[in-house]
């Protein structure tokens, strides 16, 4: 799959305040057959593809390669399934009920892709649906990493999925003035951490993981990519669409995570943060890193200057990133990062990759809600 920051294709944004977002092409090869299109909304079908890609990377593609009722699937979604939502309202507002589709309830429930993928493939052991808004990607992945912790599973696909790119969805953040305006520079258009950054890109997309127990990876000599070596979750208990200003929920998150991984502030090496390119949480997200981190110089990158915030998926879109920094060694610029805002004061990354000079990467997630969720990635 390929994504990228750009004019919204999906439906006729002319004349729309917002007219970009980031959206995903999927390939062929992961496309769901014409049946089941009509049977999944989108936010399905792109979980469906990240789960596909995902076992065959863990070497679980085959049907004898692992036990189905040892194997979880924990899927994050902050909407669902936005498309089938707005279409069916539409069609239930033009023609009464004969306009809704006969599948429109399952096609847009928020469990739907985890129960979806758990059919597709057989998994007959623990399958939940997590809604943390922003942070439900790692919220599931840390569900993921409980069932196995406490024998429930020895394997979780777990991971969140998207599809908010759709005309509502897209109105009502702008309505809250939390979108970009750029709609002349979709890729420039986000910019986290930057002096003028004037709201996030919504984007769509998918990413699982699989998590596994280490003894039963050993076993079956799979090829590991990274640990979770721990997690830190909170609640800011403050407002539903703003973080609290100093930032303090968040960093208990990063506190806990640490804890959880036995490890100090001098073991970070990098931060990959949820950097969503608003003023609000960028400033607060820069309070909480220094207020946990203090000063040892840890390199903050930010995948959402690639790709946009994908919303209930981004935190587990993010791990992967983070997982890719601690498989190459490098930690990838900002992008877009031209004017760093004063206020931030943090070690960002610009320009070019840094060479990772530890072991232990954090990767934040902050929702709507005040949900607060920190993973602490390691090599092995």
């Amino acid at each position: 799959m390929s994504a990228g920051v750009r004019a919204i294709s999906g439906y006729d944004a002319t004349g729309d305040a917002v007219r970009i977002a980031g959206e995903v092409d999927l390939p062929h090869e992961l496309t769901l057959g014409r049946r089941e299109q009509l049977r999944t909304d989108r936010c399905t079908q792109l979980a469906a593809a990240a789960a596909s890609l995902a076992l065959e990377d863990a070497g679980l593609a085959g049907d004898e390669a692992a036990e189905p009722g040892r194997v979880g699937v924990v899927v994050g979604s902050g909407i669902g399934g936005a498309a089938t939502a707005e279409h069916n309202w539409a069609g239930y507002f033009r023609d009464g009920p004969s306009g809704m589709r006969p599948r429109a309830i399952p096609m847009g429930m928020i469990n739907d892709p985890a129960a979806w993928v758990s059919i597709r493939h057989g998994f007959t052991g623990p399958c939940l649906a997590i809604a943390t808004a922003c942070a439900s990607g790692a919220d599931a992945i840390v569900a993921g990493s409980q069932m196995i912790a406490t024998g429930e599973a020895d394997i979780v696909l777990a991971g969140g999925t998207e599809a908010p790119v759709v005309r509502g969805i897209v109105c009502g953040f702008d309505r809250l003035s939390a979108l970009s305006h750029r709609n002349d520079d979709p890729a420039g258009a986000s910019r986290p951490f930057n002096k003028d950054r004037d709201g996030f890109v919504l984007g769509e997309g998918a990413a699982l993981l699989v998590l596994e127990s280490a003894a039963h990876a050993r076993a079956r000599g799979a090829h590991v990519h990274a640990a979770l070596r721990g997690y830190g979750r909170s609640s800011d208990a403050h407002h539903v669409t703003m973080p609290h200003s100093d930032g303090e929920g968040a960093r208990k998150a990063i506190d806990r995570a640490l804890r959880s991984a036995g490890a100090v502030a001098a073991d970070v090496a990098a931060v990959n943060a949820h950097g969503t390119s608003t003023t609000l949480n960028d400033m607060t997200e820069a309070r909480a890193i220094r207020a946990a981190l203090g000063d040892v110089g840890v390199a903050v990158t930010a995948t959402k200057s690639l790709v946009g915030h994908a919303l209930g998926a981004a935190g587990a879109i993010e791990a992967v990133g983070t997982v890719q920094m601690l498989t190459s060694g490098l930690v990838p610029p900002i992008a877009n990062l031209n004017d760093p805002d004063p206020g931030v004061d943090l070690d960002v990354v610009r320009s070019a990759p840094r060479e990772l000079t530890g072991t232990l990467v954090l990767s934040n997630s902050f929702a709507f809600g005040g949900h607060n969720v920190v993973l602490a990635l390691a090599t092995t």
